[in-house]
This record gives C-alpha cells, sequence and structure tokens, in this order.
C-alpha cells in the first residue's frame, strides 16, 4: 500500500502539521479508497492546540467520512462527520442540509484538504473549474459550504480562490497534489 507523508510549518501562527497518505485501502465492498491521517498542533489565541484527523474517501477522491479530535485550549473537540451515498452531510450524527451536494471537506485549520480537489479533478494547466466543499470551520467546528475555483497554473502551481474571489492563494504543490507551498499560511517542510 503505497504512502506519502508531509510535514508542513504553519506561517502565520506557531505551530506544525504532519499529515499521512495511505492509497488503494480496500473498503467492506473490497472498492479502492484512500485515508488521510494527521496531526496539526499550534498556537491559537494564546492556547496550545492540537487536533488529530483521520478522512476517508472513495477511488474517484470524494470524501466518504472523517473525524477530528483534539482540543482547542481548554475545549475538547470530537467532531464525527459523513457524507452518504446521495451527497448528504451529516456532523456528530445530525444532518447538514447547508452542505448537501459538496463531494470535498475541507478542514479550516488545515491545508491537507487541498489535496482531494486537486487529485478529483486531475486539471491540465490552464484548465479551472468550480467546486463546492463542506468547509468544517476553526475554531467553531461547524460545517458550512465553501465555494472554491482551482485553476491550475502551471505543471505544480494553482491558483485558488474561495469566496467568490475574497480570498486568492497561489498554492504550489508537489507530484502527489501535496501543498507544499501555502503563502503566509504553510510551508512544507518535509515530504516524502
Amino acid at each position: 500500500m503505497p504512502e506519502h507523508l508531509i510535514l508542513w510549518k504553519r506561517l502565520d501562527r506557531r505551530g506544525h502539521e504532519a499529515a499521512r497518505l495511505s492509497l488503494n485501502l480496500a473498503d467492506s465492498s473490497g472498492s479502492a479508497s484512500w485515508r488521510l491521517a494527521g496531526a496539526a498542533v499550534f498556537a491559537y489565541e494564546g492556547d496550545p492546540c492540537l487536533l488529530n484527523y483521520q478522512i476517508r474517501g472513495d477511488a474517484d477522491w470524494r470524501t466518504v467520512a472523517a473525524a477530528v479530535t483534539g482540543w482547542v485550549g481548554d475545549r475538547n473537540v470530537d467532531v464525527h462527520l459523513e457524507r452518504d451515498a446521495a451527497d448528504q452531510w451529516t456532523l456528530n450524527g445530525a444532518p447538514v442540509p447547508a452542505v448537501a451536494g459538496c463531494l470535498d471537506l475541507d478542514l479550516n485549520f488545515s491545508p491537507v484538504t487541498n489535496l482531494l480537489p486537486i487529485r478529483r479533478l486531475g486539471l491540465a494547466v490552464g484548465q479551472s473549474a468550480e467546486v463546492r466543499a463542506a468547509w468544517l470551520r476553526f475554531p467553531e467546528f461547524t460545517l458550512e459550504p465553501l465555494p472554491q475555483v482551482y485553476r491550475r497554473t502551471g505543471e505544480l502551481t494553482y491558483r485558488y480562490e474561495s469566496s467568490g474571489g475574497a480570498f486568492v492563494a497561489h498554492l504550489t504543490v508537489d507530484a502527489v497534489g501535496w501543498v507544499t507551498r501555502y503563502p503566509r499560511f504553510w510551508q512544507a517542510d518535509i515530504g516524502i
């Protein structure tokens, strides 16, 4: 089973994040799948934070389920997300109709989930695509829709925008699809 590892350094505050992508896992039906697992350790408003995550997806790079656990200061975090075959989402078992139809999860505190639409879309240089992600907002841990556009500007570069262009970043990625440079927020320290 191929695995790909990365370590990021936060640029906007003290912190690091490590992640592992495991490919070609067989689910209970025997279908191919993938799993992202990682941990983000950073400071937020003077408090230490530790957020562990696991995200599972199908062979088409659509998110199936995710869990985020840990703490933000003295507040415990225990979030479980699922997307069913009809693209309906639940947050800790409660339906979230606002994100119905979303295929991708976006973790607001991490660059890890940019990998998902980059892999799923398979854009050629010069192509772009609009996506609507289920955005797990930090530090509230609420789930809401986030319109996004990915435009592949070079072999290893993308122009990313969200919220109708209110936020724009020029991302550098590696051959796996990991973001290796996310200006002002993250820089890869190690990628394997």
